[in-house]
């Protein structure tokens, strides 16, 4: 995927958000005065911030992660200062998940600085050179400032779900006024299908985010696209075969959008990557997926994922 048009295409999408969310805001404000709303943005903007600066402390919490000890994996202490200085940032604090399930994320807040996680799974399933292209991935992320954005960004959508909940449920109990109650459930179906549109656009900046990383990974990598496209594959084996030894998804989508890889798809990329094996290779596995055919109901589910269908992202990593 040719960057320039990665970033026009962000831009895009940002423009959107933004431009449906001001128009949004300006036609309730309108109908419906503007000192309730804005106490409202308020409250929900100081909640999200509030999120944002813990959230860090319950990653730490849910993941299982721990800072990584001085003796602790030497040469992955090396591999992320020698790419962090590649990418022009400076080293974020590694740390360790314990948990099986193979993965890696970039999260952090101005209480605890910038971190990269990577999970015991990941350490366990991937080469090296595949556990360098994820790294670069991460620290993409970070230098996008990728968390940032898509908590402002993630903001929105949730503001107007608030906003659709509370006009639906005050015309529903509040005022017995029949005119007063017909205008508040016409303002909370406006919101919610605001709050629908704007969620799209929002999962749909995620992917974007996603290969915007993913070439990151091949910029200070070298022959980061194949090392990276290979990690996938076996991320998403992997993940797959766990969730179905224990009959069903993981307890860990909680946090997906800070994974590389989305554990909710692991199944589906899973039976996709199985469809396209045809040899033992890894590289062989890579090229078969990227010739398979993407269907409407593929593409039609990838509206609602936090990551870019494994196809897509494969093919993407090659060009």
């Amino acid at each position: 995927m040719d960057l320039w048009k990665l970033r026009l295409s962000m831009l895009g999408t940002l423009a959107v958000i933004l431009g449906v969310s001001t128009l949004g805001f300006t036609l309730i404000m309108a109908a419906f005065g503007g000192f309730d709303i804005v106490s409202l943005i308020i409250i929900v903007a100081a909640f999200n911030i509030i999120q944002w600066l813990v959230a860090p402390y319950l990653v730490n919490v849910f993941y299982k992660v721990k800072p990584l000890k001085d003796n602790e994996h030497p040469e992955l202490r090396d591999m992320v200062a020698e790419l962090s200085r590649k990418t022009g940032i400076v080293t974020p604090t590694i740390m360790l998940s314990n948990i099986p399930i193979p993965n890696a994320f970039a999260y952090g807040s101005p209480l605890t600085g910038k971190r990269v996680a990577v999970t015991k799974g990941l350490l366990d399933t991937l080469e090296p050179e595949e556990v360098e292209a994820v790294i670069g991935h991460e620290l993409g992320h970070i230098k996008h400032r990728d968390v940032q954005i898509m908590m402002f960004v993630s903001f929105l959508p949730s503001l107007f779900y608030i906003l659709a909940r509370s006009m639906l449920f005050s015309s529903y109990y509040g005022s017995r006024d029949r005119q007063n109650s017909s205008g508040l459930a016409l303002i909370g179906g406006a919101s919610m299908f605001i709050y629908f549109f704007l969620l799209l656009f929002t999962l749909s900046l995620s992917r974007l985010r996603e290969y915007y990383a993913d070439q990151h990974s091949v910029l200070v990598v070298d022959d980061g696209a194949r090392k990276l496209s290979e990690g996938l594959a076996k991320i998403s084996t992997s993940t797959w075969k766990m969730q179905r030894n224990k009959g069903g998804k993981t307890s860990l989508s909680g946090f997906k959008t800070l994974f590389i890889s989305d554990p909710d798809r692991a199944a589906q990329d899973t039976v996709e990557l199985y469809r396209a094996r045809q040899s033992g290779s890894d590289s062989d596995l890579v090229r078969s997926v990227m010739n398979r055919r993407i269907t409407g109901f593929d593409s039609f589910a990838e509206l609602f994922s936090t990551h870019p269908n494994i196809v897509k992202r494969l093919r993407a990593l090659q060009q």
